[in-house]
């Protein structure tokens, strides 16, 4: 390129992560440019060359620098992009000899693949090069020469060269990302939002309590050491490009290299993390030393509830700053409740008069800090809504004395944690209703406990929606608990209806003696077909319970159910004291726990008939556990409608628990209880031999018994026998009836 046409401003795009192009923007502007119109991630700008090589170096923020060529409108079909395209003076970008690739972005009715667009640029570049007498191009995905930006939105092309070559945010210090990391320039916007630049100039202090794999420390290291992120970059996308300026480039370079120099010496402030994850400190302390800044570090091994204030952090005012996991399912939320409230209390205790910074994709568990957010700013974490809360810790009150450590001292009348009061213990306070949920919880613990002594069970029903607030079923799985919430009807605030389910997420971990990572949480709505039986994870994590004598197999976390239903528990062990030496078929078997308690009571055979493959293996493995003989007690894979029509065997003991509804594909119709039960009973009175006894259960709460089969067979309605004291506050959950042939 001419001297002229170098000093000449260039036209750029700027793009950055969605809800910092404003900021983006300010820092366009610092660095020399002249910003223009603000897109949707992305900023235009004018600049010289020299400029926009200084913002590839020292932008915090951007994600790519796109020198712009051409934009136009009307633009649809790949013969439109391909003459555009080739309109345009290639061999001043692309030198001889030199790749290239196309990253496409966009569609158009015509155009409606990326590659399709990336191939149609490049045949009109090709075009554009060989009507010059150019030799063809070649083309490298991965590590081009010159990477061409193509973008096609509402008939609108935008074509560009990518001056930075892979994405900005890529600094180069971290190589073991680990789990949803946050990218390196969303990290740095937090830090503006936060003030951190002015407040690193004036010294203050800046501590990352679950600092992870050490982004945000690093990222504010950088800022307070006037450090440029790009630094240790090896290449930008310029470097390829045929209009570079060596020279130009390597003086901006020489002079970001004394600055960050210099800026290392000066730098005196104090930059803390703490993390209980090894792994996750060692990679700090490796990406740390990648990024050239690891002497202004100090990192510790300590877990939130052993944080305490290190003795050198004696200022008065400083930046508390992290992103805690903020759970993307339900089942995660019973740790994050305890560790937000964690968070909160420590925060006050430990840091009156600073700032705390959190990030989070839930503010609701944000809330749980007991602290107000006084600025609130809406972003994207990839594809996640998430949101930066700003938060003032309070000082003391009056009453209150801070110890050397920052911890309070009660002084007069009870003493209280900073900015809310403590509970018990110095445990986070709950809300007055949190409480009473809690203590309902421990209400009802009590009132099993003689009945739990005597019958020996591990697996019960603590709490069933008693109190109206809490829509809640708490089951106990030995050491574990599986919490079940009732979605709240349309009438009840979603937001209200979330804050009480975290209240109770806080109480329950010490109201049931549990640790929180053994609580599991699922969300249970009216359910159709076979969504009850249908996966929600992939964890493979199963356990061991007894009921009585039984060994059973229970996974608390893939499936909305568990593999046991514990209101049947009463059904069961009849079935188990009616078995001996008696043939016994199980009609939609499910697990077949009910086979089991038939085997240990002395069926002398089984048929287990169930569609589901999954669970017809779990109940495989239900019987290898309790040593039941699979020549014996057999599995099938059927609907059970159509095996009932098929089968010529007769069984003196037969259960049927069908589902409420089922329209799964599986079955050749759709299966309404109450409609259909009727024929299912007949089917199923056909295949029981005189004499013996057909148990029919359902869940349908206002089931009705059709009056041809009470006229037909002897029928007894048994439901009232059917509940232990753990589900006799709900005795509509499920309807048994005991049916035999006339004599």
């Amino acid at each position: 390129m001419t001297e002229s046409s170098q000093i000449a401003p260039l036209n750029l795009l700027a793009t950055c992560p969605k809800g910092i192009e404003g900021l983006l923007a300010d820092e366009l502007m610092a660095l020399g440019a002249v910003p223009g119109k603000t897109t949707v991630a992305g900023v235009y700008f004018s600049a010289s060359q020299e400029t926009a090589y200084r913002v590839c170096l020292w932008s915090r923020l951007a994600n790519r620098v796109i020198l712009l060529l051409s934009r136009e409108a009307m633009v649809g079909t790949a013969e439109q992009v391909r003459d555009v395209v080739a309109r345009l003076d290639w061999g001043r970008h692309l030198a001889v000899g030199k790749t290239l690739a196309v990253d496409f972005h966009g569609r158009s009715d015509h155009i409606r693949h990326t590659r399709f667009g990336a191939q149609t640029v490049k045949d009109g570049i090709v075009d554009a090069l060989q009507l010059a007498g150019q030799v063809r191009p070649d083309v490298d995905t991965k590590s081009p020469d010159l990477r061409i930006y193509a973008h096609l939105h509402r008939a609108n092309l935008t074509i560009g060269i990518d001056l930075a070559g892979e994405s900005l945010h890529r600094r180069g210090y971290r190589r073991d990302v680990g789990h949803a990391p946050l990218k390196e320039n969303l990290a740095a916007a937090l830090l503006v939002r936060a003030g951190w630049p002015e407040r690193a100039k004036v010294g203050e202090p800046l501590l990352d309590p679950l600092c992870g794999a050490g982004t945000l420390l690093i990222e504010a290291a950088l800022i307070a050491a006037d450090q440029a992120p790009n630094l240790n970059r090896e290449r930008f996308g310029f470097h390829g490009w045929a209009g570079h300026n060596e020279p130009m480039w390597c003086e901006l370079k020489r002079e970001a290299e004394a600055r960050a120099s210099i800026g290392r010496k000066r730098c005196k402030t104090q930059l803390i993390g703490f993390d209980q994850s090894p792994a996750a400190l060692s990679a700090a302390k490796a990406n740390a030393m990648r990024a050239g800044i690891p002497a202004l570090l100090s990192l510790h091994g300590q877990s939130l509830i052993q944080l305490t204030r290190p003795e050198s952090l004696t200022a008065e005012q400083g930046l508390l700053i992290t992103n805690p996991p903020y759970g993307e399912r339900l089942g995660e939320l019973p740790e994050l409740v305890r560790l937000y409230a964690q968070l909160g209390e420590k925060t006050k205790a430990l840091f009156p008069g600073w700032t705390l910074a959190l990030f989070t994709g839930n503010p609701d568990l944000g809330h749980r800090l007991g602290l107000r957010a006084h600025k609130q700013y809406a972003l994207k974490n990839g594809a996640l809504d998430a949101k930066l809360l700003l938060m003032e810790i309070g000082l003391p009150r009056a009453n209150d004395v801070v110890s050397k450590n920052g911890k309070p001292e009660q002084s007069g009348q009870s003493g209280a944690n900073v900015g809310q009061p403590a509970g018990a213990n110095g445990k986070p306070a709950v809300s007055e209703n949190a409480q009473m949920f809690a203590n309902r919880l421990a209400k009802n613990q009590k009132r099993l406990k003689k009945w739990l002594k005597h019958s020996g069970e591990a697996c019960y029903r603590i709490y069933d929606a008693d109190m109206p607030e809490y829509a809640l079923a708490v089951d106990r799985y030995g050491d574990r608990v599986h919490v079940q919430e009732y979605v709240a009807p349309s009438s009840i605030n979603p937001a209200q209806a979330q804050k009480r389910l975290f209240d109770a997420l806080e109480v329950l971990p010490d109201a049931l003696e549990v640790d929180p990572s053994n609580i599991y949480v699922k969300r249970r709505e009216r359910q159709t077909g076979t969504t009850q039986y249908q996966k929600r994870d992939a964890s493979g994590e199963r356990f061991e319970v007894r009921e009585g004598s039984a060994r059973l197999w229970v996974n608390l976390r893939d499936y909305l159910d568990t593999g046991l239903f514990l209101d049947h528990r009463p059904v069961r062990r009849m079935l188990g004291e009616m078995a001996s030496g008696k043939r016994f078929l199980n009609l939609f078997c499910y697990t077949a726990t009910a086979t089991v308690q038939a085997g240990l009571g002395g069926a002398s055979d089984s048929v287990s008939v169930d569609m589901s493959n999954t669970y017809l293996e779990w109940a495989r493995d239900n019987f290898a556990l309790n040593k039941l003989d699979p020549r014996l007690h057999r599995v099938v894979r059927d609907d059970c409608f159509r095996w009932l029509e098929t089968a010529n065997a007769e069984f003196d003991l037969i259960f049927m628990d069908p589902p409420t509804f089922s329209n799964s594909k599986k079955m050749r119709d759709t299966l309404d209880i109450q409609r259909d039960h009727p024929r299912l009973v007949e089917l199923a009175m056909a295949r029981l031999a005189p004499g013996g006894t057909l148990v029919f259960s359902n869940n349908q709460r206002r089931f009705k018994l059709d009056d041809a089969l009470a006229e037909r067979y002897q029928v007894e309605e048994i439901t009232s026998r059917t509940f232990d004291p753990d589900f006799q506050r709900r005795t509509n959950l499920h309807h048994v009836f005991l049916l035999q042939h006339k004599p």
